[in-house]
C-alpha cells in the first residue's frame, strides 16, 4: 500500500470538524497555565539601559520592589491559609502522664515548623519596610540627582505597600497565630531546660511575641524606617495625588488595581500627615474634600475573599498609633459601615446589591454580545478577502480593538460588583432569620451562616447567578476568539504607537516644542525608542532632522500595519518620558499629573499626551489577553472562608453554607426556565477556587477540601437535576394526556399546563470541565434516567400489588404517561428502550418466559380476591365487590409511598388524574379489560387465559364430590309439581323433596364454585369483546397494505387476484429503482427489505382469521365436563326423558337455584348481591354443555312454580276472587322471573357462540317419538338480545 503524502494527509485532516453540538453553558477553562509576560517585563527591564534614559537606579529599584512583591504575596498566602495547630494536638490521659516530656518534644517540633514561617515573615517585613523606605527616600531628596520615579515604579511602591498593609491585617485578624505561639512558647520552656545557651532563642521568641501581639506592627515599623533619615513627604504626596487622580478619572482598567488603590490610600494619608516637619502640606496640594468623597463612595473595600476593610475604620484605628493624624477630625468623624445611619445604609445597599443593577447589566451584556459577534464576523470576512483596502482593514481591526477594551471594562466592572457585594454582605450580617428558616436552625448558628447562608434572598441569589453567567459567558466568548483577533490587536496597538510617535510628536516638535530644547530632546527620545521606521513607506529616518528644524509642512507619515507590539520596557519608558514632559521632573508640581496650572504646554497637546499615556497602560493588559481574561473572570473568592472557619472553630462548613452550591441549589429549586442553562456556571467558581488554591495560595489541603466538596455537590447536583428533568417530562406528559374536555370545563385549567423548561442544552453536555477533569454529564443523566424509570415502574407494580384488580385502569394510565415521558425524553437523550425496561420490571426478559409479573399478579388477584369476592351485574356488564364479608380476608402489602413525580408529576396533576381513576375504582368492566389486554400483550395474555381455564377445570373437579353428595341426598322419585295445590302447595312439595337442610355449607360451597366458573366465563366474554374490537382496528389498519377489499355477505376479497400485495409491490418497485441507479454502491440492503416485506405480508395474512377466546373457553369447559358426563348427565334407559328418577346436574342446579332465590328474599331484599349473576352463567353454561337445557327448562322447580303461579293468577282473574292460595308468594315469584330471563339470555348467548349441532340431545315430538338431534339457530349477538322484563 502506497504511503499518503504528508500534504494530502494534512489537507484531509483540515476538512475534519472538531466541533460538536455541545452548547456553551460553562465558563472558560485554562487547561495550561503560563507565566504572565506582558504586564511585567520578563527580562526584568534589562533592555531599558539600551535607550540611554539614565534610568539605571530606577530600574534596579523597580526590580527589587517587584521581587519583594512576589515574596510578599507568598507571605500573605501563608498567613491567610494559616490554621491552628493546637486544635490537632493530642491530649494525654492520666495513665500516660509519664510520657508528658515526649509529648512536649513532639509538639515543639510540629509548632517550630509553623513558627519558623512566622519568623520568616517577621524578617521579610522588616527587610521590605527598610527597602521601601530607602527607595522613597532616594526620590525625596531636594536635589534631583537621578531620574525617576517612573510610573511603573510608583505602581510597584503602591503594590508593595498594599502587601504590607494586607500582612498587617492578616496578622491582626488571625487569632490562631498568637494561640499557637503561646503553646509553642510553653513547650519551648519545657523542652529547653536541658539545652545549653538558649538566650538567643529566647530573644527571638520575645521579638516574635512582640511582633505578633502588636497591632499594626508592620505599618509602625515602616513609618519608623521612612522617617529615620529624612522626610519622604514629597514621594508620599506624589503617591497620594497619583492614587486620587487614578480613582477620580477611573484610570485603572482592572478592578484589582482600583481595590488596591482604595486599600493603600488611607494608609498613605496617615503616613503623610504623621510627618514631624510639615504634616499639613498634604492638604495644600490635595483638598480634603476629595479624600472624603472617595472614602464615602467606598465605605467597604474587598481585601480578602471573606474579609473586608473599611477606610474609615482604618483611619480611626491608626489615629491611636499616629498622634499627628488624630487631629484630622473631618476624616475621623466619617462613619464606619456598622455605624451608618439607616437611610445612608439603605442608599449604600441599593448601590452594592447586584439585584438593583441586574437590569442594566443584562442590557449591557446583550448589547455587547451582539456587537462583539458582529465585529468578529467582520474580522473573519476581512481575513477571507484578498486585497482588502488598508483603511478598511484599519477600521475593522480598530473596531475589534475597541470591543476588546469594552469587554475588559465590562468584565472588570461586573466582577468588581461581585467582590463589593460580598464585602458589603460581610459587613452587614443577617440579624433577623425568617420563620421558615428558623425552623431549620439549630439553637445557635455560625457567623458564616449569618453573612452567607441567610444573608442572600432568593432574588439576590437569582441576580448573582445571572451575573456569574454573564461574566463567564463573555469571558468564554472572548477567550475563544483569542487566536483569531491576536494579530488585529497587535496591529492596532502598533498603529496607535506609531501614529503618536511619528505623526503627533512630529507635529509637536514643529510647533509647540520647537524652541524648547529640553522638551524636544525628550520627545526625540520617545521617537527613538519606539518609532518603527521599517514600516514607514513615505519618509525615511534621515528626513526626521528636517522636521525638527522646521522643514516644509507635510502630511503625516503613512506606514503599513505590522503585528509588532511594544514591550513592557518600551511602555515603561514612554510613560516616564511623557511624565517628564508634563511635570518637568518636579515632584511638587501643583495640579496633579496632567494639571495645567503652571504648565507651558498648550491644552490640546497636554490632552493628547494624557490620552496616549492612559492608552499605554491599557496596551499591556490587552497584550496579556488570556491572563487578563483569567483575572477578570476569576470568581474563586466566593468559596474561601478561612477567617470564619477560625472564628467558628469548625473544621469546615456544610455545603448548605457554601455560596457556589447555594447558587446551584437555587437554580434547581426555583425551576426558573431562564436560569436553568446557567446551572453549571457556579461550578466554575469551584474551578477558579481550586486554581487559586494550587497556583496562588499553593496549599494542597485547600484543594483537597474543594475537591471533596465538589465531588459531593456534583453528585447531589446530578441527582437533583435528574429528578427535576424526570418531574418536568412526567408533568409534561401528564398534561398532554389529560382529557381536553376536563380542561375545557374548568375555569383555572391553566394550572394544569406546564411551562417549557430548557433542559435540552444540559442534556447535550458531554464535557463538563470540573477541577481539571472532563465529566460526561449526558452519560450520567442517561444512567440515572434509566434507573429512575425502572424505579418508577417498580413502584407502580408494587402499588398495584397493594390494590385490587380495579386499579388496573389507573396502572395503565400511569404506565402510558411514563411511556409518553420516555418518548419525549428520548428526543434529547439516548436512554434504554421503554419496552426493555418494562419487560425487565415484569421479569419477562427470557424467551421462554410467558408469565410476566403483572400477569402473575392479575391471576393471583383473581384467585384470592376477584373471583371469590366480586359479583356480576349482567345488565351493566360489570363486576362489583360483594357486600358480604369475605370468608378469608385478603392480605395485601401496604401501599408504598413515593414523591408526586412517581405518579403524575405535580400535586395538581395528581389530583386531576386521580379524579378520573376513582371513576373506575369501584367496578371491573370493559375499560379494565382493555387495560389488561394492552398491558399484558400477546405474550402474557395466553398464559393468563390458560390459568383461568385451568381454574375452571379445577373447580369442576372440586365440585364433583359435592354434587355427588347432593345427588345422594335427593329422593328416589321427584315428580312434576301439581297445579291443584297452587304456589303454596308447590313450595311445600319442593321443600319436602329437597332435603338439603343439613347440607347448607355444602350448598353454599357449590354455589360459590358455580359462581366462580360463571365469573371466569363472563370474564372471558369481556375479553373476547375487547380482543375482537382491537382485532377489527388492527384489520382496518393492515387491510389496505395487504390488498384486502370488502365483498358480498361479509366476505374478504383480494385485490391483487393472486399477485403480490401493495406493500410487497411498493418495496419491489423501490428496490428495482434503486438497483437500476448506477450510483447505488450496495443494493443488498434493499433486497433484504423487499424479502422482509414478503414475510410481513404472509405473517399478517395468516393472523387475519383469529379465533374467539370465549368459544375456546366454552370448548375447554365442555371437554372438562366430558369426564363427569356419566355422573351428571346419565342417559335414560328407555330413550325417553326420565322425569321422576333423574338426578342429573340440572336437578341439582334447579334445587340450588330455588333455595338460593328463597333465601335471598327471606334475609333482605338486596341479598341477591351476595352471589350476583355469575351463578346463572356458571350453572346454565354447565347445563347447556351437558345437553340438559331442555330438561332444565321443562323440569326446573322455579319454572314449574312460575307456570303454576301464572295459571293461578289467570284463574283468579277469571273468577274475580281474592287470591288465597297464591297470596304472599309475589315476593318470590318476581326473583324467579328475573332468574328465568337471565337464564334465557345465557342460553341464547351460548347458542350463538357454541352451537351443539354435533351433540346428542333428548327431546319429544308432539307424537311422542324421540328426536335424537336438534338444530339450533344462531343469533347475531347475545348481548343485543338481552331479554327485557315481562318477556
Amino acid at each position: 500500500m502506497a504511503a499518503v503524502p504528508v500534504e494530502e494527509a494534512i489537507a484531509a485532516l483540515s476538512t475534519f470538524s472538531l466541533e460538536d453540538e455541545q452548547p456553551d453553558v460553562q465558563g472558560p477553562a485554562v487547561l495550561v497555565s503560563t507565566e504572565r509576560g506582558s504586564t511585567i517585563s520578563p527580562i526584568e527591564y534589562c533592555d531599558v539601559s539600551a535607550y540611554r534614559l539614565s534610568l539605571t537606579e530606577d530600574t534596579k529599584a523597580l526590580n527589587q520592589l517587584n521581587t519583594l512583591i512576589q515574596e510578599g504575596k507568598e507571605m500573605a498566602s501563608v498567613l491567610y491559609t494559616y490554621r491552628s495547630c493546637v486544635k490537632a494536638l493530642p491530649q494525654l490521659p492520666d495513665s500516660m502522664k509519664h510520657n508528658q516530656a515526649d509529648l512536649y518534644l513532639e509538639t515543639y517540633q510540629v509548632l517550630d515548623l509553623e513558627m519558623s514561617r512566622l519568623r520568616e515573615i517577621q524578617r521579610w517585613q522588616a527587610s521590605a519596610a527598610t527597602k521601601l523606605a530607602a527607595d522613597m527616600q532616594r526620590f525625596s531628596r531636594p536635589e534631583r540627582r537621578i531620574n525617576g520615579p517612573t510610573i511603573t515604579h510608583l505602581w510597584s511602591m503602591l503594590k508593595l505597600l498594599d502587601i504590607l498593609v494586607q500582612l498587617d491585617h492578616l496578622k491582626n485578624a488571625k487569632a490562631s497565630i498568637p494561640n499557637d505561639f503561646s503553646w509553642y512558647k510553653r513547650t519551648f520552656t519545657q523542652v529547653s531546660v536541658q539545652w545549653p545557651d538558649t538566650d538567643s532563642m529566647r530573644e527571638e521568641l520575645d521579638d516574635l511575641q512582640i511582633f505578633l501581639s502588636t497591632r499594626w506592627a508592620i505599618l509602625l515599623n515602616l513609618h519608623v524606617e521612612m522617617f529615620r533619615v529624612n522626610n519622604v513627604e514629597d514621594i508620599l504626596q506624589v503617591l497620594i495625588v497619583f492614587v486620587i487622580e487614578s480613582l477620580e478619572l477611573d484610570f485603572t482598567l482592572l478592578f484589582p488595581e482600583r481595590h488596591m488603590l482604595l486599600r493603600v490610600l488611607p494608609v498613605l494619608v496617615v503616613l503623610a500627615t504623621s510627618s514631624e516637619k510639615d504634616s499639613e502640606s498634604l492638604y495644600k496640594r490635595v483638598k480634603i474634600n476629595r479624600l472624603i468623597i472617595i472614602f464615602k463612595n467606598d465605605p467597604v473595600i474587598p481585601a480578602f475573599p471573606d474579609l473586608h476593610l473599611s477606610p474609615t475604620a482604618i483611619l480611626k484605628e491608626l489615629s491611636m498609633y499616629f498622634q499627628k493624624f488624630s487631629s484630622q477630625t473631618r476624616l475621623l468623624t466619617l462613619p464606619s459601615p456598622h455605624e451608618l445611619p439607616p437611610r445612608e445604609a439603605q442608599d449604600y445597599q441599593r448601590h452594592y446589591l447586584i439585584v438593583n443593577h441586574i437590569g442594566t447589566i443584562r442590557a449591557e451584556h446583550d448589547d455587547f454580545a451582539i456587537r462583539f459577534a458582529s465585529a468578529m464576523n467582520q474580522l473573519l470576512l476581512l481575513k477571507s478577502t484578498d486585497g482588502a483596502d488598508i483603511e478598511c482593514c484599519k477600521e475593522v481591526k480598530g473596531n475589534m480593538y475597541d470591543m476588546v477594551v469594552e469587554g475588559f471594562q465590562l468584565l472588570s466592572r461586573w466582577t468588581a460588583r461581585v467582590w463589593e457585594q460580598c464585602a458589603w454582605k460581610f459587613s452587614r450580617p443577617c440579624k433577623d432569620i425568617g420563620p421558615s428558616e428558623s425552623l431549620e436552625l439549630s439553637p445557635s448558628y455560625s457567623d458564616y451562616e449569618k453573612v452567607v447562608r441567610y444573608n442572600y434572598s432568593a432574588e439576590e441569589r437569582k441576580a448573582l447567578v445571572e451575573l456569574v453567567s454573564y461574566i463567564k459567558s463573555v469571558g468564554s466568548m472572548m477567550q475563544r476568539s483569542d487566536t483569531l483577533i491576536a494579530d488585529a490587536l497587535w496591529e492596532i496597538i502598533h498603529a496607535e504607537v506609531q501614529d503618536f510617535v511619528q505623526n503627533t510628536l512630529a507635529t509637536m516638535l514643529r510647533t509647540t516644542f520647537r524652541k524648547k530644547k529640553d522638551l524636544s530632546r525628550i520627545l526625540s527620545d520617545m521617537r527613538t525608542l519606539s518609532a518603527d521606521w521599517m514600516a514607514n513607506t513615505s519618509k525615511h529616518e534621515s528626513e526626521f532632522q528636517s522636521l525638527q528644524h522646521g522643514g516644509d509642512e507635510s502630511r503625516g507619515n503613512f506606514f503599513y500595519p505590522r503585528p509588532v507590539a511594544p514591550t513592557a520596557a518600551q511602555v515603561h519608558c514612554l510613560q516616564f518620558l511623557i511624565y517628564e514632559v508634563v511635570s518637568g521632573g518636579n515632584l511638587r508640581k501643583p495640579g496633579g499629573l496632567f494639571g495645567n496650572s503652571g504648565s507651558e504646554i498648550p491644552v490640546n497637546d497636554l490632552k493628547q499626551l494624557e490620552t496616549f499615556f492612559y492608552k499605554l497602560s491599557f496596551f499591556l493588559h490587552i497584550l496579556d489577553y488570556s491572563a487578563t481574561i483569567a483575572t477578570l473572570t476569576d470568581l474563586g473568592f466566593l468559596w474561601f472562608r478561612e477567617f470564619y472557619l477560625e472564628s467558628s472553630r469548625v473544621i469546615q462548613f456544610p455545603i448548605e453554607c457554601s455560596l457556589p452550591w447555594m447558587l446551584v441549589d437555587h437554580v434547581l429549586e426555583s425551576q426558573s426556565a431562564g436560569l436553568l442553562e446557567s446551572v453549571l456556571m457556579p461550578f466554575d467558581i469551584y474551578n477558579d477556587s481550586a486554581q487559586h488554591a494550587l497556583v496562588v495560595l499553593k496549599q494542597r489541603f485547600l484543594y483537597d477540601e474543594i475537591e471533596a466538596e465538589v465531588d459531593h455537590c456534583f453528585d447531589i447536583f446530578v441527582s437533583k437535576l435528574c429528578e427535576a428533568i424526570f418531574t418536568y417530562y412526567k408533568s409534561w406528559s401528564s398534561s398532554e394526556l389529560l382529557d381536553p374536555s376536563f380542561l375545557f370545563a374548568l375555569d383555572n385549567g391553566e394550572k394544569y399546563s406546564i411551562q417549557p423548561m430548557r433542559f435540552t442544552s444540559l442534556l447535550k453536555m458531554t464535557r463538563v470541565k470540573l477541577l481539571g477533569r472532563t465529566i460526561d454529564l449526558r452519560r450520567l443523566i442517561t444512567e440515572r434516567m434509566n434507573k429512575v424509570f425502572r424505579e418508577n415502574l417498580e413502584f407502580l407494580f408494587d402499588r398495584f400489588e397493594s390494590q385490587n384488580l380495579c386499579a388496573i385502569v389507573e396502572l395503565e394510565k400511569l404506565i402510558d404517561i411514563l411511556k409518553h415521558s420516555h418518548e419525549l425524553l428520548s428526543k434529547d437523550l439516548s436512554i434504554d428502550s421503554f419496552n426493555l425496561m418494562l419487560n425487565e420490571m415484569q421479569e419477562n426478559i427470557s424467551l421462554v418466559s410467558f408469565s410476566s409479573r403483572l400477569a402473575s399478579q392479575i391471576w393471583s388477584e383473581m384467585q384470592s380476591d376477584f373471583l371469590p369476592n366480586f359479583i356480576l351485574c349482567n345488565t351493566t356488564q360489570r363486576f362489583i365487590r360483594s357486600s358480604k364479608v369475605p370468608i378469608a380476608p385478603v392480605q395485601k402489602p401496604s401501599v408504598p409511598h413515593a414523591k408526586p413525580n412517581f405518579y403524575f408529576g405535580t400535586q395538581d396533576l395528581n389530583s386531576a388524574h386521580q379524579s378520573f381513576a376513582r371513576l373506575h375504582s369501584g367496578f371491573f368492566g370493559i375499560p379494565h379489560m382493555i387495560s389488561i389486554v394492552k398491558l399484558l400483550g400477546s405474550r402474557s395474555l395466553p398464559w393468563l387465559i390458560r390459568a383461568l381455564l385451568g381454574h375452571i377445570s379445577n373447580k369442576i373437579a372440586t365440585l364433583e364430590p359435592m354434587i355427588t353428595s347432593l345427588q345422594e341426598a335427593l329422593p328416589k322419585s321427584i315428580g312434576l309439581l301439581p297445579f291443584d295445590g297452587g304456589v303454596t302447595g308447590c313450595m311445600r312439595i319442593v321443600k319436602e323433596q329437597l332435603r338439603w337442610g343439613a347440607k347448607s355449607e355444602l350448598k353454599a360451597e357449590v354455589l360459590r364454585g358455580i359462581k366462580e366458573i360463571g365469573s371466569v366465563l363472563y370474564w372471558m366474554g369481556l375479553l373476547d369483546i375487547v380482543l375482537r374490537e382491537l382485532g377489527t382496528t388492527h384489520f382496518m389498519q393492515t387491510a389496505p397494505w395487504l390488498g384486502l377489499l370488502p365483498g358480498a355477505d361479509g366476505k374478504i376479497l383480494h385485490s391483487q387476484n393472486g399477485g403480490d400485495s401493495p406493500v410487497v409491490n411498493l418495496f419491489k418497485s423501490a428496490t428495482s429503482a434503486i438497483v437500476s441507479n448506477p450510483k447505488c454502491p450496495n443494493p443488498t440492503s434493499f433486497y433484504t427489505m423487499s424479502k422482509q416485506a414478503e414475510a410481513a405480508d404472509l405473517l399478517y395474512k395468516a393472523n387475519l382469521n383469529t379465533g374467539s377466546v370465549l368459544e375456546y373457553a366454552l370448548a375447554f369447559t365442555s371437554a372438562a365436563l366430558d369426564k363427569y358426563c356419566s355422573k351428571w348427565s346419565a342417559a335414560p334407559k328407555t330413550g325417553f326423558i326420565d322425569i321422576t328418577t333423574s338426578k342429573d346436574f340440572y336437578r341439582i342446579y334447579s334445587g340450588l337455584q330455588i333455595g338460593y332465590l328463597e333465601q335471598s328474599v327471606q334475609l333482605q331484599p338486596n341479598n341477591h348481591d351476595m352471589l350476583g349473576d355469575s351463578v346463572a352463567w356458571g350453572g346454565c353454561t354447565i347445563i347447556y354443555l351437558l345437553g340438559q337445557q331442555l330438561h332444565f327448562e321443562l323440569f326446573d322447580f322455579s319454572y314449574q312454580i312460575l307456570n303454576v303461579g301464572e295459571v293461578e293468577a289467570a284463574s283468579i282473574t277469571q273468577t274475580h276472587k281474592s287470591p288465597h292460595s297464591g297470596q304472599g308468594w309475589d315476593f318470590l315469584l318476581e326473583p324467579m322471573k328475573k332468574a328465568r330471563r337471565l337464564n334465557n339470555h345465557v342460553f341464547s348467548m351460548l347458542k350463538a357462540r357454541c352451537p351443539l349441532e354435533d351433540k346428542t340431545a333428548c327431546a319429544i315430538k308432539q307424537s311422542g317419538a324421540p328426536l335424537p338431534r336438534i338444530k339450533f339457530e344462531n343469533t347475531v349477538s347475545a348481548f343485543e338480545t338481552l331479554p327485557q322484563k315481562g318477556t
